[in-house]
């Protein structure tokens, strides 16, 4: 099956939950094109910049093939899950966690996008289905999406298809680097080809070079 951006979302600052917390994670589809910039896409916004956006979370990616899962883990709130429901910018049909090495190159339209890391969920995602569970569904599963870098700025829309132009660590998949990031135990191998891994999250590459001097 051909990879394909099903939805494609953006979404500006509203008050989100009961307590009206100022969020951008409700993302209205838009059939594009729609340029994606080092920052993310246009139009997109993020309400608290110490924990979103940025180069390296510049653009939210989620499999259309996990919603069924959620359907059925969750299934009071089985309508709600579709596309856009975890607040991403990319809802992709055709590839998931599993299909993925990190830092793989994507070329989307005009675009090129780098797989760097995935999501940590904060509890914004509880507020926006009001379930308090789902952060700790999506850490047990491994189900979190990808963030992208923008490599090379360009405008893409829904129904363009997501080809794998690079993949600089075929012997890394994404889902241990999920693993790792949400439980830890990375060996002292994987440790020291995470320090030097290319495209990997810079943040992440941080955390790991400060265990391998802890070591």
């Amino acid at each position: 099956m051909t990879a394909r951006i099903a939805s494609l979302r953006v979404g500006r600052i509203a008050p989100l939950g009961p307590e009206s917390v100022p969020s951008a994670f409700i993302k209205s589809a838009v059939s594009g094109p729609i340029k994606a910039g080092e920052l993310g896409l246009d139009g997109d916004h993020q309400a608290d910049l110490s924990v979103h956006g940025g180069p390296e979370k510049a653009v939210y990616a989620y499999a259309s093939a996990r919603y069924p899962d959620w359907a059925v883990a969750f299934p009071d709130l089985a309508p709600r899950f579709i596309a856009g429901a975890m607040g991403e910018n990319l809802t992709v049909d055709g590839m998931d966690e599993d299909d993925l090495c990190v830092g793989d190159v994507h070329a989307i339209g005009g675009a090129l996008l780098q797989v760097c890391q995935p999501r940590q969920p904060c509890f914004k995602l509880a507020l926006a289905l009001g379930e308090p569970r789902l952060g700790r569904h999506m850490v047990r599963t491994g189900h979190s999406g990808w963030y992208y870098r923008v490599l090379r700025e360009g405008s893409f829309a829904a129904g363009d298809e997501v080809v794998l132009a690079e993949r600089p660590n075929p012997d890394f998949t994404f889902p241990r680097l999920v693993t790792i990031v949400n439980r830890g135990g990375a060996t002292l191998h994987e440790l020291h080809d995470l320090a030097a891994m290319p495209g990997l999250a810079s943040n992440i590459g941080r955390h790991v070079r400060e265990a391998l001097d802890a070591a």
